[in-house]
């Protein structure tokens, strides 16, 4: 059948408007999949942005240069341009500088160590809720990491240079500590060391393991250890019972428990 150039143009028309219709129905889910592929490409470069951004904060850590070494427990930081002194949670290191007290045994090689680690060096700061941010002093409480991962703290007792230390509530890493000063004590390193603070034939040598720890803890009127570190104000539930403790030990001296931080003759001063 033959058509006249008219009639063909009137039907090439019609099939090109038909072929333009087909064509803009695929281009169309075309169109809507490739939006949802970039919009998914989007999501996931925006989420590994996002972590990268957090791993980047965890890196930068804040230090704070150490202005003075007061003693192995005590130091002094710049806090944005600020002097702030530290004391240190959950250790306790023979006195040096209570002008109340003499020099304690080993004191004065604890402040020694403490000033070959950290004069000159910066630290990292820890808080812990569960001791509040201030002492009676006005001093910080925190653990101190250096710059190399030195976890300051409990270096000091695993090395013999303090006593673990609870003020009044267990706090994050008790159990460390008290492990760290067993092992000092095994080990017989630092203030732990035979014959380094010698004691009157009378004191009683008292063979120290983690069992022997747990038992002494659990006080039962009248039955006291006075022969070493045993107790800390955590142990107690009210002023009275540390109060008992403290002065049937001989009081202030004989505070073997270190139970009166400011020699005032008053035990666990916290407690109710």
């Amino acid at each position: 059948m033959k058509f006249s150039s008219n009639v063909k143009k009137v039907l090439y028309g019609i099939g090109g408007f038909f072929v333009f219709l087909f064509v803009i129905g695929l281009a169309d889910p075309i169109e809507q999949n490739t939006f949802e592929v970039n919009s998914n490409l989007s999501g996931i470069a925006a989420a590994s942005l996002e972590k990268k951004d957090e791993e980047n904060h965890e890196d930068q850590e804040t230090y704070y240069a150490v202005i003075k070494v007061v003693d192995g427990d005590t130091l002094a930081v710049n806090m944005n341009g600020k002097k702030v002194t530290l004391r240190l949670i959950g250790i306790d290191t023979p006195e040096t500088v209570d002008p109340r007290k003499p020099v304690e045994c080993f004191g004065v090689e604890a402040s020694n160590k403490a000033k070959e680690l950290l004069t000159g060096k910066s630290v990292r700061i820890e808080q812990d809720s569960t001791q509040g941010e201030l002492d009676k002093y006005d001093r910080l409480l925190a653990y101190v990491y250096l710059e190399d991962g030195l976890f300051f703290n409990e270096y000091m007792i695993e090395e013999g240079y303090a006593y673990e230390y609870t003020y009044n509530t267990p706090y994050k890493y008790q159990a460390e500590f008290k492990e760290a000063e067993l092992f000092a004590r095994s080990a017989e390193k630092g203030l732990w060391a035979a014959g380094v603070c010698d004691e009157s034939e009378e004191t009683q040598i008292v063979e120290v393991t983690l069992e022997s720890v747990e038992e002494v803890v659990v006080i039962d009127t009248g039955e006291y250890v006075c022969s070493f570190n045993a107790y800390n104000c955590g142990n107690f539930s009210t002023h009275a019972e540390a109060q008992e403790v403290y002065e049937f030990c001989g009081g202030v001296s004989n505070d073997i428990h270190r139970l009166d931080r400011d020699g005032d003759g008053e035990a666990c001063e916290s407690l109710p």
